[in-house]
């Protein structure tokens, strides 16, 4: 029945059922998780499909078919990551991050629906019960701690947290994120109490520094860009804990507890110190030779995703340029970059743009871990409602056991 009608040919079931090597309800299936479009056939001849999307999903699955043994592959329709660039829901995730607010762009990743001065809010209950807990740690106590106890006792306000349908889980993320915001400590007068946009509300629990529109600008823009980029460690940890059917607070508790790893949330943290030291030094080169010297890796370079410059990074440099106060944390960051040019085409990424930002606004090294996390759980939500439409249970490999051959005597 292939046509080509509307300008490109089109497949009945069984066709793109053969295509893709299932069975034809498996194909309706692709439909119901967004991952297919299909159109009523305007003769009555049932639903038809795109076969250039059909053929590109079957590529796909021949690609995770095909990933090494022991290589977990995950199916998602939220983010994909391409040699230069990154999509949300298909469609360029800078490009909707600079032309939409972090909220907006939470919305696309949840619901592929753009709402248009989306805005956050608390529950006065959650709240309470989460500044409570938070006023209640050690002064030491880092910004994942805090927020990791925010969640559980915004978990415990919840009497609905156990409800894991997607109206009531998208209500939990709306909640949860300007709960994690507002249960941080004010390090600034909170001028935006009543504002209710995330980025002017995690500015005052950032940094003293008066904002201005250009820098919450910056901020905001960072927030959209983190939201979400595949399956971090945090991000699988996120799902794994969804996989078992755990509440939609306890998977983001999942990937918090991921995030304090330091091969994770602490990159931005480290990044942050070196451009301080940079500034100090009032140059890169003795500041590299110092931690090539110490067999350290130099901060914010190279990522494993990216052929050159994080994206991320990119878009996060250009609106840093609008900033005047950014100018020499800006220089630093691309001194760094220079440098390490030389020793192997290493590129800035996120991590490095981050420090730019958050030095230049007086935050604390810790601020961008803190801007990460808050951004990410908008993810995090995402991966977990897509999770729950998942079979349960499937994130389940199986050991290689290495110990001695049994039986063994008892010791």
């Amino acid at each position: 029945m292939s046509d080509e009608r509307d300008g490109g040919r089109r497949l009945s079931t069984q066709e793109a059922a053969r295509v893709l090597g299932v069975k034809p309800a498996t194909v309706y299936a692709y439909v119901s998780r967004g991952q297919l479009g299909s159109r009523r056939d305007p003769a009555g001849r049932g639903s038809t499909f795109d076969a250039a999307e059909v053929e590109a999903l079957a590529r796909r699955s021949r690609r995770e078919a095909a990933a090494p043994a022991g290589e977990l592959s995950v199916r998602t329709a939220l983010t994909l990551i391409e040699p230069d660039r990154y999509y949300f829901r298909g469609v360029d995730a800078v490009a909707l991050a600079s032309a939409y607010r972090y909220e907006e762009v939470a919305e696309w990743l949840w619901t592929g629906t753009v709402v248009r001065g989306a805005r956050f809010s608390a529950p006065p209950e959650a709240l309470a019960a989460a500044r409570r807990a938070v006023a209640a740690l050690p002064a030491h106590g880092g910004p994942i701690d805090r927020l990791r106890v925010a969640v559980a006792a915004a978990a415990v306000a919840d009497p609905l947290r156990f409800d894991l349908s997607e109206e009531a889980v998208l209500g939990s993320a709306r909640c949860l994120i300007p709960t994690l915001v507002g249960a941080l400590p004010a390090v600034g007068a909170d001028r935006w109490a009543g504002d209710g946009r995330i980025a002017r509300q995690l500015w005052s629990r950032l940094t003293a520094v008066e904002p201005d529109p250009d820098a919450l600008a910056v901020l905001d823009l960072a927030l959209a860009l983190l939201v979400d980029h595949d399956l971090a460690a945090s991000t699988l940890a996120v799902r794994v804990a969804a996989s078992a059917r755990a509440h939609p607070y306890a998977a983001v508790s999942a990937g918090l507890g991921a995030l304090e790893g330091p091969l994770h949330g602490a990159a931005g943290r480290l990044a942050h110190r070196m451009l301080v030291e940079v500034l100090e030094q009032d140059g890169a080169a003795p500041v590299v030779a110092e931690y090539l010297r110490a067999g350290r890796r130099v901060p914010g370079l190279g990522h494993r995703l990216y052929q050159g410059e994080d994206p991320r990074a990119r878009a996060l440099f250009a609106r840093l340029e609008a900033l005047e106060q950014a100018a020499p944390a800006l220089a630093a960051a691309r001194e760094v970059a220079a440098v390490m040019a030389r020793q192997g085409g290493l590129h800035a990424n996120v991590d490095l743009a981050l420090a730019v930002l958050t030095v230049s606004c007086g935050m604390p090294a810790e601020a961008g871990e803190t801007i990460f996390a808050v951004a990410r759980t908008a993810g995090w939500m995402a991966h977990a409602l897509e999770e729950y439409q998942e079979r349960p249970l499937r994130m389940r490999p199986s050991g290689q056991y290495h110990g001695p051959r049994p039986p063994q005597p008892l010791p």
